[in-house]
Order: C-alpha cells, then sequence, then structure tokens
C-alpha cells in the first residue's frame, strides 16, 4: 500500500534508537524528510547514516527534547513539519515513596508537557495546509498499572486526557492526533524493567524476560520495526478519518474485549 507520504516532512522525537527510531525508519521508507533527535551523538549519527540510506534527507538535532532550546532548534530544523511523532524518555523504574517533589515535576514534563509543547508549536502550521498527522508514544501502563513506572504512566494518562478534546477540534482540517500504546516491545526500556523484576523476585534477567514473554498471547515481545510500521499508517493520507484513539499495540496482553 502506498501511504501518500512520499516528500512529506517529519519531526522524530528521541529517535536515535527503540520505538522511537522504529517510526523514524518506517517513515523513511515512505520517502518522508526527517529531522531526527537524541542525546548519544555517536547514535544518533549512526541512526541518521542508516536513514540516509533509505534515500531521504535527514536531519540531527541532538539534545533533551524537554529543552525549550531543543525544541526551537527542531523547529528551525522543520518550521513547516507535516508529521509529528512525539516519544521521550520516561522516568526510570522506582519506588514511588522515593519521589520527591522535583522528580514527580520533572516526570510530568518529559511525559506530558512536552509532548504538549511540541504540539503547540506546530498544530496551526498543519491546520493553515490543510494536513498534519501527529503520534504520540505513550504506554499502555495509562491502561494497565506497572509497578515502578506510576510517575511516567500518570503522565501519560494526564497526557491522553488533555488531547482527546483538541485531536477532535482540528480533524475538519485533516489533522488526526492519536496516540500509541506499546506493551513490551525489546527495548532498553523493557530490559531496564527486567532487571528491576530480577532483582525483586531474585532471578536472572534472562529468566524474567522469558516468563514476561511467556505472559504474552503472541508468545514474544514485540519488533520495533513493527511498531513503526503502524506510525507510519497512522501518519499516513488513509488514516484521516481516525483521531483520539488510543492503539494497544501488546501482541493481546491486555485482556479486554473493548
Amino acid at each position: 500500500m502506498d501511504l501518500g507520504l512520499k516528500g512529506r516532512k517529519a519531526i522524530v522525537c528521541a529517535s536515535s534508537r527503540g520505538l522511537g527510531r522504529g517510526c523514524a525508519v518506517a517513515l523513511a521508507d515512505e520517502g518522508v524528510e526527517l529531522v531526527i533527535n537524541g542525546r548519544n551523538p555517536e547514535t544518533t549519527n549512526a541512526t541518521a547514516d542508516e536513514l540516509r540510506s533509505r534515500g531521504v534527507k535527514v536531519t540531527v538535532v541532538l539534545g533533551d527534547v524537554s529543552d525549550p532550546a531543543i525544541q526551537a532548534e527542531l523547529l528551525a530544523a522543520c518550521p513547516n513539519p507535516d508529521i509529528l511523532v512525539n516519544n521521550n524518555a520516561g522516568p526510570a523504574l522506582r519506588d514511588f515513596r522515593e519521589l520527591d517533589r522535583e522528580a514527580i515535576l520533572a516526570g510530568v514534563t518529559q511525559n506530558m508537557v512536552t509532548p504538549i509543547e511540541m504540539i503547540q508549536k506546530v498544530i496551526d502550521g498543519m491546520t493553515d495546509r490543510g494536513f498534519g498527522r501527529i503520534v504520540n508514544i505513550t504506554s499502555m501502563s495509562v491502561y494497565q498499572p506497572i509497578l515502578g513506572l506510576d510517575l511516567s504512566s500518570g503522565a501519560r494518562a494526564g497526557l491522553t486526557s488533555f488531547l482527546a478534546g483538541i485531536a477532535r477540534s482540528v480533524i475538519d482540517r485533516n489533522v488526526t492526533i492519536n496516540n500509541i500504546l506499546p506493551g513490551k516491545f525489546d527495548t532498553d526500556r523493557i530490559r531496564a524493567t527486567f532487571k528491576f523484576g530480577a532483582e525483586k523476585a531474585g532471578t536472572s534477567i534472562d529468566a524474567e524476560r522469558d516468563r514476561q514473554s511467556k505472559l504474552i498471547p503472541a508468545q514474544r515481545l514485540g519488533d520495533p520495526d513493527e511498531f513503526g510500521r503502524t506510525c507510519a499508517f497512522l501518519c499516513s493520507t488513509h488514516a484521516g478519518y481516525l483521531t483520539g484513539q488510543n492503539i494497544k499495540l501488546d501482541g493481546g496482553l491486555f485482556p479486554s474485549a473493548f
């Protein structure tokens, strides 16, 4: 299927590795010009080189997307994006009793305030041009609690509620806002979860990985590349009637009929 994205421009936040990288790869394969972002120069530039090998223009903006100066750099590199993929690292696994006010505010900034700020900066241009696709990478923990990720879950749930009405206010101008809720994907983030679980259970990381994988009806972890393909479809010309939705991508792990 031709997704109708060739020649479009996208900002993909926190895209040097993991799920953000998966989204950047899928968009590159559709001919989208990319601005990617990461904190580690070596990793981010290596990702950029791989994306360029797919025949698209790629600009790198290094730094923390929660920093207003980095946000300004992203928009300077791509003043009129057709696509925005919001992604950011979440707070580390931690017992909620250990969280002080500074840590809580930092977590909310990372996973709620930052994507809102990015959307504020691009949405009016999208509506003026009559095309825009905004995809937020949140988490299945919005629906399904993960002990130790309470701050991340709360911030992402706040983002989801904040954007629900906004998504419905701009779809008449062909601008959509949707969220992808990843379950257990093979990323650095899930490997930290395995370590946390192994330590609590007194077992090995490999044993914890195997235990958690077997809880998934698909009997495996997700692949960041398949996550990226879902993101690319939500960004496509074919997805203009889909907005304000939370797309659960979890191999069937969340047990719900609706």
